[in-house]
């Protein structure tokens, strides 16, 4: 039965192999349990419910992924856009977080319109590559600042907007060790690097009397708190338009990008260097967003950690399939979720800055028109605290800069339009 509907034999894969794989990809991006809840929290939202709708999110994309698209590509809620939500939508432009949940889910329901009648390459080929590449460099540049400030090695100063915290304290020497640690870790390629260095400065702080143990494992918290809270009409506030954009554009490149990378690597491209059953693959992730959305987490999307399974010999959708029963599994360790402190997931969140900012290598650095634009998108990001906004001066710069370049060839309607909407949105919006 699971040789005939994941083709196994087709794929050249056992069982055996696709469950290795299914637990080296869990492995790799489990941190995203302990991660998730730890920023969405900072919203005001129940650290418990999070933790539940974190895992039966990433359960729900992992399950339609693998019976559905048939692919070994693991989902979960994404890093970077988890952090827009608490930091630039909430905290930063004073959103309640149900209205950020309204807007998740109808970035998904796009996301999922955007698929089904297939305008999906349109908008892909139409963003130029220096503005893809700038957005994620500045997006692991946000990450990086709120790494640094939960660690408290960076803080706030009247005088310099921002300085050097003590590095003295406990919180900064545990973060800066589990990044050491888990960068030392990748390099040497230890699978789980991430959850590992996380969960040993946990245990570390434990030991040395600078965290409690709250347990290991538990019947799951109730998701009561978080669970339908979206509130869909604070999300049509015309002012949030910009954070629907926000959270649809990140979520549709990421995914794409995710998508073809790992299929290439592991052989799954046709011979047109296409893949097959794509929009499945995209509703699948546009689903298990708006799903995420009703459980009370921010959007769900595909993880390129999900190379490691493919590393592993995974090649079909019972490696995403294992990937989903195990993040079921996670949810009778709350307690031992609730036990890990911000500093120790701070060294996580600023290695996956460092992953996400070596974009800016493939940078045209020799064409001042496209490296400007990539540069003032990662740099407006995390000192505008909003990947929102970092977006739209990415947008106009782009534009900007082109035509005054006479470069009139590089733009195309779709670039040229939003960066006038952008435009009037700083006028007239904000």
């Amino acid at each position: 039965m699971l040789d005939r509907h994941f083709k196994l034999s087709e794929h050249n894969t056992s069982v055996k192999t696709e469950v290795i794989a299914g637990i080296t990809t869990f492995l790799t991006m489990a941190y995203i349990i302990f991660v998730n809840p730890s920023i969405l929290s900072e919203a005001g939202m129940d650290y418990g419910a999070v933790f539940v709708a974190t895992c039966l999110a990433a359960a729900i994309g992992c399950l339609i992924m693998g019976l559905w698209a048939n692919y070994p590509i693991a989902q979960a809620p994404g890093m970077g856009l988890n952090a827009f939500f608490t930091y630039g939508v909430v905290l930063g432009m004073g959103y309640s977080w149900e209205a950020a949940l309204g807007a998740v889910f109808f970035s998904g329901f796009c996301f999922f319109l955007l698929s089904v009648f297939k305008v999906r390459e349109w908008i892909i080929h139409s963003i130029p590559l220096s503005l893809r590449l700038g957005i994620a460099a500045g997006i692991g540049l946000f990450l990086a600042m709120i790494a640094l400030k939960n660690a408290g090695i960076v803080v706030s100063n009247p005088a310099t907007y921002v300085a050097l915290g003590d590095l003295s304290e406990p919180a900064a020497i545990y973060a800066l060790l589990g990044f050491f640690v888990i960068t030392a870790m990748a390099y040497l390629k230890i699978t789980g690097a991430v959850m590992i260095g996380i969960l040993g400065i946990t245990v570390l702080a434990i030991v040395l009397g600078h965290n409690e143990y709250g347990g290991l494992m538990s019947m799951p918290p109730s998701m009561a708190p978080t669970f339908m809270a979206m509130d869909l009409m604070g999300a049509l506030d015309i002012a949030m338009l910009s954070v629907i954009f926000a959270f649809l554009f990140v979520d549709l490149f990421d995914t794409s990008g995710t998508l073809v990378g790992v299929a290439h690597k592991g052989g799954l491209l046709d011979k047109d260097g296409k893949l097959p059953r794509l929009n499945r693959a995209m509703m699948a992730d546009s689903g298990a967003s708006m799903a995420g959305a009703a459980l009370g987490t921010s959007t769900t999307t595909s993880y390129i950690e999900s190379t490691a399974g493919i590393a592993a010999g995974g090649r079909t959708g019972l490696t995403a399939v294992v990937v989903a029963g195990l993040f079921l599994i996670s949810l009778f360790f709350a307690p031992l979720a609730g036990s890990i402190p911000a500093y120790a997931t701070a060294g996580a969140l600023l290695y996956v800055a460092v992953l996400m900012a070596g974009s800016l290598a493939h940078a045209n650095w020799d064409d001042p028109t496209d490296a400007a634009p990539v540069l003032i998108a990662a740099l407006a990001m995390p000192l505008t605290f909003s990947i929102a906004e970092g977006i739209a001066l990415g947008f106009i710069s782009y534009a900007a800069i082109k035509t005054l370049s006479g470069r009139f060839r590089d733009l195309n309607p779709a670039v040229v339009v939003l960066a006038i909407l952008f435009v009037l949105k700083f006028l007239f919006l904000d």
